[in-house]
């Protein structure tokens, strides 16, 4: 080993996503990790960090790795078949993350449920909620954006997008956001248990709405379009659908709450800008992605696993470590962005993978950035002068990602 490899400092030393520092200004620290080289070890979260986007866009391609998460070594036993809850049925027997074949059947065959025809329609039923929200908070002098609009946008947008009846609503409101927590592997096995059960209770209210929807199947909303689908693919079941409603809650819930948080703070930082971004569907699709990058916003990254002992990236991996994708340390380089530092919702993203790429593009994608962008419309066109009331502080109790505690905004109006 070189002189200057054993001069170097611990990589804890360097990078701590929990750390106070971290949260107000993670862009050195990302940069610093990022020097360490393609593949990192971080002793606190017994895991390996790949750095570079490359080889993370490499490994969602050729997918060399395990994205289930009874593979993680620190993980619970994977429970017998006899013992399976709902939530085993749907995240061992019919995972769309763990199964990399079914996966890509799934994803093929799915695809015209996420075309941009459906999108459309998505929106129109989305539209009413989301005016009603801003008509329910009418023209104060300031408001919490996140308590008053943002925190209820993930789940108009779920129930609407799937097509869960508003007499569920209720009961599922309760349980869907936490769904996420399953996986996570930096909670408690509490934290993890609690939300296992918050999701038995989400999917049981699932298999009502596909009952129901079976005996009433045509109605214009996603769910409907699956059981056609159905219909006319053997290899496509009922507990494939259970388990692509729970993905797209899983992928639209939490990271929807941050992506609501960051275009507003982001957008109004710049607010020379925000006509750009609004320009159209299309030219916001560009500027979150813009927004995503400049604002740094996540901690962990896409966890995976290694499926036995093997080689990786030039290093010697034991079965079931640790192996985490971590795209955002890209940036605020300079070898991947012109002058990183400025915000310019016009850049140029090529490839964009703030999604993923390959297989594991999220499918939901432009689902996302369209109700993102429905939500921005709407803001900016009722209070045009908006403006922060306040700089945000910044959240620590978040496991996954930099939030603020209150998203104060004064309207002018």
């Amino acid at each position: 080993m070189s002189e200057a490899a054993t001069a170097l400092p611990p990589v804890a030393e360097i990078f701590n996503p929990h750390s106070s520092e971290y949260m107000n200004d993670p862009v050195s620290q990302c940069l610093a990790l990022a020097e360490r080289g393609p593949i990192v070890w971080y002793e606190p979260w017994q895991a390996w960090i790949v750095t570079r986007m490359e080889d993370i866009m490499a490994c969602w391609k050729t997918e060399p790795l395990s994205s289930d998460f009874y593979d993680w070594e620190f993980a619970p036993e994977r429970p017998s078949e006899d013992k399976w809850s709902n939530f085993e049925r749907a995240m061992i027997g019919h995972s769309l993350l763990a199964d990399h074949g079914h996966h890509r059947l799934v994803r093929k065959v799915v695809s015209p449920a996420f075309s941009r025809n459906v999108v459309d329609k998505i929106q129109e039923k989305i539209k009413p909620d989301v005016e009603k929200l801003f008509d329910e908070l009418g023209s104060p002098e300031t408001f919490d954006y996140i308590e008053d609009i943002a925190q209820h946008i993930p789940f108009i947008s779920i129930t609407r997008m799937v097509g869960i009846p508003e007499k569920y609503w209720p009961e599922i409101r309760k349980v869907i956001l936490t769904f996420t927590e399953t996986w996570n592997p930096t909670i408690s096995d509490e934290q993890r248990e609690a939300a296992r059960q918050d999701c038995n209770k989400a999917i049981d209210i699932i298999l009502k709405v596909i009952a129901e929807r079976r005996a009433q199947p045509e109605q214009d909303d996603f769910l409907s379009t699956l059981l056609k689908i159905e219909e006319e693919n053997e290899n496509f079941k009922e507990w494939d659908i259970v388990t692509l409603v729970l993905a797209l809650i899983g992928a639209g819930a939490d990271t929807t709450l941050v992506a609501q948080q960051w275009s507003v703070y982001s957008l109004l930082k710049h607010k020379d800008q925000v006509a750009a971004a609004l320009e159209s569907p299309d030219a916001f699709s560009n500027a979150f992605s813009e927004i995503n990058r400049w604002g740094v916003a996540s901690k962990m990254g896409f966890a995976r696993y290694a499926p036995n002992d093997m080689e990786f990236m030039g290093e010697q991996l034991r079965k079931g470590v640790m192996v985490l994708m971590m795209p955002h340390l890209k940036d605020y380089n300079p070898a991947y962005y012109d002058s990183p530092e400025t915000f310019d919702v016009k850049r140029e993203f090529n490839p964009d993978a703030m999604f993923g790429y390959g297989p594991r593009f999220c499918i939901g994608a432009a689902l996302a950035k369209r109700q993102l962008y429905l939500t921005m419309c709407e803001l900016f066109t009722r209070f045009p002068d908006v403006e922060l009331a306040e700089e945000p502080e910044r959240d620590a109790d978040d496991h996954n990602a930099i939030v603020f505690k209150r998203l104060m905004l004064r309207t002018n109006a």
